[in-house]
């Protein structure tokens, strides 16, 4: 991607997708219940090789396939993202094993993935999770000791003693997306009291774990949204996805892969809006000509332009420092994230402003983006999460020898 412009051939695809997403996937996405996984959804977008492509590709593909998506679809968007959010822990950090049970399920769009992080009191500071990862004694050998009383915690001495590592999670987890009807959830858990970011592992937990339970939370966003409750789950050395103690590293990984991709997502929804503008404003009739003769309504639709494309930009400067391995990878991130969800929040609501009262009836496709657009903003770390972000590494490169 030089200068960050696409070929011709990046140009196509995203051409083709569009068209998959207006013909094949916005009918299915139509079918859905709100709230609710849409299977049929994820079994087309598997039958199109998309999902898979979330095992193949780097950051710019993905940002290329939710901007994509996003301007048809953003039901199909959503539902890729999140399969490649609640998966992409296990492609990098998974076992064979693990590797072999779910991803070819993912990619077929048989099995729904969820990454399971933000808590009641620990959203965007991840660092500070309470879900426990209560240890198990065990004797040598492997066999579990008997339990006279409550579990201990776990330490970095106890990795490496004799025996099987097992633990009980036990504590909430909420605002997660897919839940409860996922099929596997990638968790994060405290496994280290007082340890901060250092005391983190992550786990895959198959829902069907004894113990775990989850409910739907009903939310602004069409897409599932739930809590989970974890009463004494059972999990073992063979769920740990990377390290013991290490999980903040794949926690933070998939995030700087995936908030640029978000940034993606918002600069699909604020083409569409602008898209939308251009048509509508060049139709309507108002005061003696086109409301694009207005020289205000002119200005505002040249600054939502101006406003995606930088957007755009930033998006796919990130994505392509991703895929070299860049050293400011944390801060392009943020960067990424930040300026187009704030972007696409502004241009669906000038958008909107530009439209009318036509554009707050139920079915219009800025009603759908505008409900859509906000969420972006929140997750995934919030827009004052992102500047924190942002002003931590640049003082950090001030500070460095």
């Amino acid at each position: 991607m030089p200068a960050f412009s696409l070929d011709p051939a990046q140009t196509a695809w995203c051409a083709q997708l569009r068209t998959q997403a207006a013909q094949r996937l916005r009918p299915l996405a139509d079918k859905g219940e709100p709230g609710h996984v849409n299977r049929p959804l994820l079994a087309e977008l598997g039958r199109l090789g998309l999902l898979a492509r979330l095992f193949t590709s780097g950051a710019v593909d993905l940002c290329l396939m939710r901007e994509s998506l996003a301007y048809a679809c953003t039901e199909a968007e959503t539902a890729l993202a999140l399969q490649g959010l609640g998966t992409h822990p296990v492609h990098a950090h998974g076992t064979p094993a693990q590797r072999d049970r779910w991803l070819p399920r993912v990619a077929e769009g048989t099995a729904v993935a969820a990454f399971a992080l933000s808590e009641p009191g620990a959203g965007s500071d991840a660092a500070a999770l309470t879900l426990r990862a209560d240890r198990e004694a065990s004797r040598p050998g492997g066999s579990p000791a008997a339990e006279p009383g409550a579990p201990r915690p776990a330490t970095a001495l106890d990795a490496e003693s004799d025996g099987p590592s097992r633990w009980r999670l036990s504590g909430e987890k909420c605002w997660i997306s897919n839940a409860p009807e996922a099929d596997f959830y990638t968790v994060f858990a405290r496994t280290t009291p007082g340890a901060g970011a250092r005391g983190v592992t992550a786990f895959l937990v198959p829902a069907d774990r004894p113990g775990l339970s989850g409910t739907g939370l009903d939310m602004l966003s069409p897409h599932p949204i739930g809590a989970l409750d974890f009463d004494a789950v059972p999990v073992t050395a063979d769920d740990v996805l990377g390290e013991p103690d290490r999980g903040f590293r794949v926690a933070m990984g998939t995030l700087n892969l995936f908030r640029p991709s978000v940034g993606a997502f918002a600069v699909g929804m604020a083409q569409a809006a602008l898209d939308a503008t251009i048509d509508h404003t060049s139709r309507r009739d108002a005061f003696g000509g086109k409301l694009r003769d207005l020289q205000t309504v002119a200005h505002t639709v040249a600054e939502m332009a101006l406003r995606t494309e930088a957007a755009r930009l930033m998006v796919y400067a990130a994505a392509t420092a991703y895929d070299e391995s860049a050293p400011d990878v944390p801060q392009r991130a943020a960067m990424a994230k930040l300026l187009a969800t704030e972007t696409a929040q502004y241009v669906v609501d000038a958008a909107v402003q530009l439209h009318g009262a036509r554009a707050l009836r139920r079915g219009h496709i800025l009603e759908h983006l505008y409900r859509e657009v906000r969420a972006p903003r929140v997750y995934e770390g919030a827009s004052e999460v992102q500047r924190g972000i942002i002003a931590k590494e640049l003082y950090a490169r001030q500070e460095a020898p």
